[in-house]
């Protein structure tokens, strides 16, 4: 069962909807949207969310994610859901504006990249980005550093990554190419039906901390796609900083 998020947590969520594809071979894009009912999240980044041949229509259409209670950030192109198969959507009603957004390139011999935005919460600004990194090592490696190396460049504030990073080992193999981020403990997800390879992963920088984290295994994820999504209950600094307040303040005699 799905622990209940804390109030003044953001929850935050990666699947990979294999393009709406489950187990069945049945593209179902209302049970993908089940699945994200199940996680509870404020935010879900999206892997392979649109289909494969141009001009790429979105296999989630939006019209359906409309109406689950789902907004969508446009990254185009038009009649797509998100870019490179990259998307990140939002429940209608969170606490979120969407302030800013941006498609990144990223090297390596695949057509890879990844997709930012940017958010208004009620403890401040979250940094969203969205990757589907590649199949070989050494251009995986190469794809974290042009990552590192972009959101360098941008005003620091609170980071999160989350994707099919489509890494399988459990060593820290990622963490030495983008020091500035902190990767969860990584837990398996891929394949759904007997998850061994813990390929999506979340990783976090600029303040930001994970109260908790997980897989989401219930029905129907594990036949809806060839993942599972994973998940973290996000704790902004903001957030930190007023709870630390509160415990000073009871500690004063």
């Amino acid at each position: 069962m799905m622990p209940v998020k804390r109030s003044g947590l953001l929850r935050l969520a990666s699947y990979n909807v294999q393009k709406c594809i489950g187990l069945d071979l049945r593209r179902l894009p209302r049970r993908i949207v089940g699945v994200l009912d199940g996680l509870q999240a404020d935010i879900v980044v999206l892997q392979e969310a649109d289909k494969r041949l141009p001009p790429r229509p979105a296999a989630l259409p939006p019209p359906v994610l409309a109406a689950a209670g789902w907004r969508v950030a446009d990254f185009g192109p038009k009649g797509s859901l998100g870019w490179h198969g990259n998307a990140i959507i939002w429940r209608e009603g969170a606490p979120l504006d969407l302030i800013e957004m941006d498609q990144i390139p990223l090297p390596g011999l695949e057509p890879r990249g990844a997709v930012r935005a940017e958010f208004d919460t009620m403890q401040g600004r979250v940094r969203v980005i969205g990757l589907h990194l590649g199949l070989i090592t050494r251009d995986r490696y190469e794809q974290i550093r042009s990552l590192a190396a972009y959101c360098a460049r941008l005003p620091e504030i609170p980071t999160v990554w989350a994707g099919d990073f489509n890494e399988w080992s459990r060593l820290p193999a990622l963490d030495s190419h983008a020091p500035s981020m902190t990767f969860l403990p990584p837990l398996p997800s891929y394949p759904a039906p007997r998850p061994m390879g813990p390929l999506d992963r979340i990783a976090l920088g600029g303040g930001l901390r994970a109260s908790g984290h997980g897989v989401w295994g219930g029905r129907p994820a594990r036949f809806a796609s060839d993942h599972l999504p994973v998940w973290a209950d996000l704790v902004l600094p903001a957030l930190l900083q007023h709870e630390q307040g509160i415990v000073d303040a009871g500690l004063r005699p």
